[in-house]
């Protein structure tokens, strides 16, 4: 029970503590890249990305359309590819990241699972930079991809950078993410190992036996259900940095918490919070186990 009232107060206090970090990063830091915090721009993405989201948003687009401009990686588990940011644009947040990372500002990990990365809002790149790639290109995409999962809905998102080197994290464990659904970036830099793996959907009991296993190709990202249980296999050499967007849709989640499959009990949180609202959007089919 201790342990408990522990970890809920914890949770009360993530909120009041990031709001800080943000506010003494907004004051204080001093970019190496400035141009990556500027309003997010069809040039930084990759063309192929472009052309599937435009087509994802023009009258008549269908999911046998959009399948013939995005890489199918897993028919059976829904799991897509298809190069998300240019190598430039690449190039030039990971210079800002390890800036930041070297620098003295207080920084937030991004979950319990990850001890290296950093939490683009408290950074400042929500606004100009995933907010805008979520409403505008990723939301059209999503609603053919996953029309069960919210895919049409997506209201917020929860975007950070995870690291990955010699002596620091080097594998990450099997789990689902507290999302509808995950875009999962690779940016770089040079590296061996540390491929993803896929099994089944949480809820449907199975073996990870014979997983699902995903190399990653820098510059492209990875779309699956949030549910899908995955990891990161050893890292070999090298360091591997990739952007992962938690997305979120309220009216999926008011009804059935993904995490523990209960109707939600909620509580007054700052920004986003874990993308729950109480107000009540238009409702969808909660996404299909099968």
């Amino acid at each position: 029970m201790v342990k408990l009232e522990q970890e809920v107060e914890r949770r009360r206090r993530l909120g009041p503590e990031s709001a800080a970090r943000k506010a003494l990063i907004a004051s204080s830091y001093r970019p190496a890249r400035p141009e990556v915090y500027n309003l997010l721009q069809e040039a930084t993405l990759a063309p192929e990305f472009l052309a599937a989201a435009e087509y994802s948003a023009s009258s008549g687009a269908d999911l046998k359309g959009l399948l013939q401009r995005v890489e199918t990686v897993s028919e059976e588990k829904r799991i897509y590819r298809l190069p998300v940011f240019t190598a430039p644009f690449c190039q030039a947040l990971l210079e800002e990241l390890e800036h930041f990372e070297q620098s003295d500002m207080p920084k937030g990990r991004p979950n319990t699972m990850n001890n290296y990365g950093v939490l683009l809002h408290e950074l400042g790149l929500d606004e100009p930079l995933v907010t805008p790639l979520r409403e505008r290109f990723l939301q059209p995409l999503m609603a053919l991809l996953y029309p069960d999962c919210g895919g049409g809905w997506l209201d917020s998102h929860r975007a950070f950078v995870v690291k990955y080197a010699p002596g620091q994290d080097r594998e990450l464990g099997c789990h689902y993410d507290n999302a509808e659904l995950t875009l999962n970036v690779s940016l770089g830099k040079a590296f061996t190992g540390g491929a993803l793996y896929f099994g089944d959907l949480f809820q449907v009991p199975s073996t990870l036996a014979k997983p699902l296993e995903v190399e990653h190709v820098v510059g492209q990202g990875l779309l699956h259900r949030g549910g899908q249980l995955h990891g990161a296999r050893p890292l070999g050499t090298g360091e591997r940095w990739n952007l992962v967007v938690w997305l979120r849709a309220s009216a999926v989640r008011n009804r059935l918490c993904p995490m523990c499959c209960r109707k939600p009990d909620l509580v007054d949180d700052e920004g986003f919070g874990d993308g729950f609202t109480r107000e009540e959007p238009a409702t969808v089919d909660v996404c299909a186990l099968t």
